[in-house]
């Protein structure tokens, strides 16, 4: 994979002749969260994967308190800037919540989806305060500062040892501002809300997540129409750094009706 920008956002691609996947990664991950999995799929296989606005070198989002949304607007710039009117979109976790966004504003450019260890948001109305679990996100963040922050709490999003120390690495790069933005979309979205307006969705999820549980899952994959559900075993929270190939194959799957 190689390090890219298009509108104003780092990206890695690995061009291929297959259809075009996109890769939305987690609150505390970064693009560099999908090499493992990426290198158990399809060799053909087209795949971008960002850094999310205000992430790394991705320049932020413009509201100070964005919504999904407004993620959603960027990944189409991107998108336009890569000349890709038509991908298969996946989502992790707050990643979730910004494919559903795209998917709810350009239907038309979402040839699959996949929603992993989905995020389901909060529903927390313009302007209202978050709830004090997930301001408490930010707070930790300014208190511990980034590597810190990780090591308080990187341990819960996994099940395999092994998965610890890139977990950790990816949590221990993020930068307030742009988490900070981050949480207040996570706690605008609302996927269960948005889902009866989706397109069909792969959901998946860990069998052993604590942060976004397998009842997040079903009761996702219950509002959805026509969608599939997969609990992943011996996995946690870093479904894709815990069970790269079961992931893979789960995606190659789906890509083998695009």
């Amino acid at each position: 994979m190689k390090w890219i920008r298009a509108a104003d956002t780092a990206l890695l691609r690995r061009e291929g002749t297959g259809p075009t996947l996109v890769l939305l990664h987690g609150i505390g991950s970064n693009a560099e969260s999908w090499r493992p999995m990426v290198s158990a799929l399809p060799h053909d296989a087209d795949v971008v994967a960002w850094w999310a606005p205000g992430y790394g070198d991705s320049r932020p989002v413009r509201p100070e308190r964005p919504t999904p949304a407004d993620y959603a607007a960027r990944l189409a710039q991107v998108l336009d800037g890569l000349s890709l009117d038509r991908v298969a979109l996946v989502g992790h976790s707050l990643g979730c919540l910004f494919a559903g966004a795209f998917a709810l504003a350009h239907p038309d450019r979402v040839a699959a989806l996949a929603l992993l260890s989905p995020a389901l948001g909060y529903g927390v109305a313009p302007g209202a305060a978050l709830p004090p679990g997930v301001q408490a996100r930010i707070d930790d963040l300014a208190e511990l500062g980034p590597r810190a922050f990780a090591a308080k709490r990187a341990g819960r999003l996994v099940h395999r040892p092994e998965s610890l120390p890139a977990v950790r690495e990816a949590m221990s790069a993020v930068n307030l501002p742009g988490y900070a933005q981050a949480v207040h979309a996570l706690g605008a979205g609302d996927l269960l809300r948005d889902a009866k307006r989706l397109p069909p969705a792969l959901v998946a999820c860990g069998e052993f997540d604590a942060i976004t549980p397998p009842s997040n899952a079903c009761a996702l994959h219950a509002a959805l129409p026509a969608s599939t559900l997969h609990i992943v075993p011996e996995a946690g929270h870093a479904l894709p750094q815990d069970q790269p190939g079961a992931v893979a194959a789960l995606l190659a799957g789906m890509l083998a009706h695009v």
